[in-house]
């Protein structure tokens, strides 16, 4: 019995760490139902409605995992031809250079056309996988397109930046990587545990004594992992919806002198984000020890075994254990614990990608708040007589900015509307348009409920000059037609003289052509 001390220690040392993470996933979870959380997306979700986007390219998929048989054909015989070389070094009947020179050609030949392999699927997945992104990334900006004024009121710009550019970008990662990898190395699991059972199976049962403590250390670090990773991704989002409201307002900080002031709150929101990926460096940074070793402790009970096997002439559960087998297995047993390894690494990369994926899907179940209703028509044409009967209207629930107004303007009349600063003269001409909808009443256009008409017809007739102006990048002239293509610069330039801005026009070096800057 004492012959098995040294596995007994083993086993025991894996078995209080064990111990230590189940303790430590018991405190978290409970601590999790203690303070409550927002409800997340179930990753089966996520995975479903983000295969809905790799759906149209299903065919890439398969050409990449029928490439992946070569690279997985590699890792199988690999260790076998080694082990036979070994044999063939130490044959009794003596040394056969020819035999020797034939495996290390089939050995460099199955090499070869791995490398090969593996260049010919990262191309293919990494064009497959733009184009996956590509398309998320419209399907998201077009939503937030038809987002209404109330709702984008309420997310900061920067979040929405994020939500485009960095989320997007950390699910690409799924695509081009993750998921084939990921079917990758289970069929690698697969083929050397078929393998390594054909060869030995004793020896196999003693390397499978290790997975259930895989398994068990990979759902403990899911928990862990997918809430470092959203704190990292809301982190994130803070800091870049603060780079993208104080860069805008930069001049006043400087006006009011308040520089110190931002930087302050600026680090603060630095020093969380950096907090947060140290934690996550510290989920995996002990998570991926962890296995690495469970495999050196296989690979030491390996020679231990096999070792006293070879030494002693003895047998193991009643198999015959040879130096050939030795060199086998431990080829094998690398084999075997790698892809787990990287399933870890893999899997650090999925929960970030799940992670970002939320957020993504967050902004896509926003339903639009001001919507066309079923029977909406087009306005082909507008008179330009305006009716508000009986209008209601607030902003924030119970604080009415418009209460029970009423009013008619007639076509081609000129109305004025005078007030202090908040009265609703701004909110008058938001109704107009639908940029917010009323709480009670009617608003008509030409006798038609504006709830009647298509929300890009009504806005098309209608010319909003609000009090915020804003610029996009381009040209003046750009700026004026909203990249309109069918509206000519006579018609721009008597706009233009219309509100009096052809005299500064004329005065820029190209004229409605000059560039924003």
């Amino acid at each position: 019995m004492h012959d098995y001390y040294p596995l007994l220690v083993a086993g025991a040392i894996i078995g209080t760490f064990s111990l230590i993470f189940i303790l430590a996933y018991a405190f978290m979870k409970n601590k999790k139902e203690a303070i409550g959380f927002d409800r997340n997306i179930p990753d089966s979700e996520i995975i479903k409605r983000l295969l809905k986007y790799a759906k149209p390219y299903w065919k890439n998929f398969v050409l990449v995992l029928l490439i992946m048989l070569f690279t997985i054909s590699y890792d199988i015989v690999a260790p076998l031809l080694v082990g036979n070389i070994q044999g063939l070094i130490k044959n009794e009947n003596g040394f056969n250079l020819n035999e020797l020179i034939i495996k290390v050609v089939i050995y460099a030949g199955i090499l070869i056309i791995s490398l090969i392999s593996t260049y010919l699927q990262a191309i293919i997945l990494q064009k497959t996988g733009q184009k996956i992104i590509s398309n998320i990334r419209e399907d998201l900006f077009t939503h937030i397109e038809k987002l209404s004024h109330e709702q984008l009121y309420h997310i900061p710009v920067g979040k929405l930046v994020t939500r485009v550019t960095n989320d997007t970008n950390g699910v690409s990662m799924m695509f081009t990587n993750i998921i084939v990898n990921l079917v990758k190395n289970a069929f690698v699991i697969i083929g050397v545990l078929v393998a390594m059972l054909c060869l030995n199976y004793q020896l196999t049962l003693m390397v499978l004594c290790f997975v259930p403590f895989v398994l068990l250390f990979t759902i403990i670090f899911r928990k862990f992992s997918r809430k470092a990773y959203r704190k990292v991704k809301d982190n994130t989002t803070d800091i870049n919806t603060f780079l993208s409201e104080n860069l805008s307002g930069i001049k006043i900080t400087q006006i009011f002198n308040r520089e110190d002031k931002k930087l302050g709150e600026f680090n603060a929101k630095n020093e969380s984000l950096g907090k947060a990926k140290r934690k996550q460096i510290f989920v995996f940074g002990v998570f991926r020890p962890m296995v690495y070793m469970l495999y050196i402790t296989s690979v030491m009970c390996l020679f231990y075994l096999g070792g006293k096997g070879v030494l002693d002439n003895t047998t193991f559960l009643g198999q015959a254990i040879t130096s050939e087998i030795i060199v086998t297995f431990y080829m094998y047993i690398s084999k075997f614990f790698n892809p787990i390894q990287a399933l870890a690494e893999q899997f650090n990369w999925l929960q970030s990608a799940f992670a970002s994926a939320e957020k993504i899907f967050s902004i896509l179940d926003m339903n639009p708040t001001v919507v066309d209703e079923e029977d909406a028509i087009e306005l082909e044409h507008v008179n330009g007589d305006i009716e508000f009967k009986n209008v209601w209207f607030y902003y924030v629930e119970g604080e009415w900015v418009l209460k029970d107004v009423s009013f008619k303007v007639n076509a081609k009349e000129t109305v004025a509307f005078v007030g202090a600063t908040g009265s609703g003269k701004t909110t008058i001409l938001s109704l107009i348009c639908r940029n917010y909808d009323i709480q009670k009443g009617q608003i008509l256009i030409d006798g038609i409920d504006i709830k009647k008409i298509k929300i890009s017809s009504l806005r098309k007739h209608f010319g909003q000059m609000l009090q915020d102006v804003f610029l996009f990048s381009g040209t003046i002239r750009s700026n004026i037609v909203l990249r309109e293509e069918n509206i000519s610069d006579e018609e721009i330039m008597e706009a233009c003289r219309y509100v009096n801005a052809d005299k500064f026009i004329e005065k820029t070096e190209k004229g409605l052509d000059d560039e924003i800057l």
